[in-house]
């Protein structure tokens, strides 16, 4: 089991919801942690909430912008670890409603942004490093009415990883799936109903609640700490792809 002590890692996403709570969890270990995000205010933020004697960077970068992501590899240089759980809420149409351009723009972000970050991370990724992408719930447990093209995407990331894995050997692709989180994404997904949907699905799981940011960030820990973890994806949703 490798260390993350020292180690530079990039999380995307991490000025907020999971990818805090990863970033919060890679400085605990000893990590330098770059996090990137859209927002110059919300790094800030997140930089504040991490402390000052963490060893944190920010970098804003968009990515649905090849560009952005280019220059965000070229600033960083060699590193150790990528994770990304960039996102927005995704489309929850029923299919004959379906907002075509509401999905271009969610798989810009989601399935096209992680293709971008792959593209410019492997050229500057340490020996024995690794890349953990997100997908989802989603993919296991789709809503019906209105899951179809999000379960698509979500699904898209375990077989991406699996290839990006053999091609890209020795560098290790993984993915996390985390079921339902308590962070404000989900606020804007459930509004008003998200105290009742989280009392009702806390009853069914098998772990008996709702998972917080630093229940599902020691799976991106083990992803990047398992030498001998790739190609794989990490379920960690309390038992709700069971049920």
């Amino acid at each position: 089991m490798a260390t993350l002590m020292g180690k530079k890692i990039i999380v995307v996403g991490g000025s907020s919801d999971i990818g805090l709570g990863v970033a919060e969890a890679a400085v605990r270990r000893g990590a330098k942690v770059i996090v990137v995000g859209r927002s110059p205010e919300r790094l800030e933020a997140a930089k504040a909430s991490l402390g000052p004697r963490a060893n944190v960077e920010t970098i804003s970068a968009d990515m649905t912008a090849e560009a952005e992501i280019a220059r965000l590899f070229e600033e960083v240089g060699p590193f150790d670890h990528l994770v990304s759980t960039a996102g927005s809420p995704p489309p929850g149409s029923p299919i004959g409603q379906t907002d075509i351009a509401e999905v271009r723009a969610f798989v810009d972000n989601k399935l096209l942004g992680a293709v971008l970050l792959a593209k410019y991370a492997s050229r500057t990724l340490n020996p024995g490093g690794s890349m953990t992408f997100t997908s989802g719930i989603n993919k296991d447990r789709p809503p019906v009415p209105g899951g179809a093209v999000v379960s698509a995407i979500a699904g898209s990331f375990s077989y991406f990883a699996r290839a990006l894995a053999l091609e890209l050997a020795t560098m290790r692709v993984n993915v996390v799936s985390p079921g339902w989180v308590d962070t404000p994404m989900f606020e804007q997904l459930a509004g008003d109903m998200k105290p009742d949907l989280f009392k009702a699905m806390a009853a069914r799981l098998p772990s008996g609640k709702i998972a917080t940011a630093a229940d599902i960030a020691p799976a991106y820990i083990h992803a990047m700490e398992s030498a001998f973890t790739t190609g794989q994806t990490l379920n960690i949703d309390g038992g709700q792809s069971i049920i």
